[in-house]
């Protein structure tokens, strides 16, 4: 049997979500299904996220506004989303989020699994904090 539609408004999303330090998460879609959940990141200017993963999730990034910018690969790749561009994070992908513009990048996030998984690294290469 179908379960019913469930909506979050804007005004209801979660700031508690205790993500990664230096960009704002707010908790849209979270608990509300065993195989997919979905958040806000905001990164005011001049910011960026401490190095992570998000283990065994997939994640996909829809960049709704601002210009921001992916780092990966031990810092050595740099990929910039522009408004209506998408990126796939592979599970265990160690990056960054950077927004080293004067405007504020939004970003909505999708991830396979329930509740985000987030786990912060001290630097490329693993060590957690």
């Amino acid at each position: 049997m179908p379960g019913s539609v469930q909506v979050t408004k804007s005004t209801a999303l979660d700031e508690g979500t205790g993500q990664t330090e230096g960009m704002i998460r707010q908790g849209a879609i979270i608990d509300k299904s065993d195989k997919i959940c979905a958040s806000v990141m905001v990164a005011k200017p001049h910011t960026s996220s401490a190095v992570h993963h998000h283990g065994e999730q997939d994640t996909i990034i829809y960049a709704q506004s601002g210009h921001g910018i992916i780092i990966s690969n031990d810092g050595s790749t740099r990929q910039a989303l522009h408004p209506g561009d998408f990126a796939l994070i592979p599970a265990w992908t160690e990056h960054q989020e950077a927004n080293e513009g004067d405007d504020e990048v939004v970003w909505i996030i999708s991830r396979s699994g329930g509740s985000p998984v987030v786990v912060n690294l001290e630097g490329w290469g693993g060590k957690m904090k």
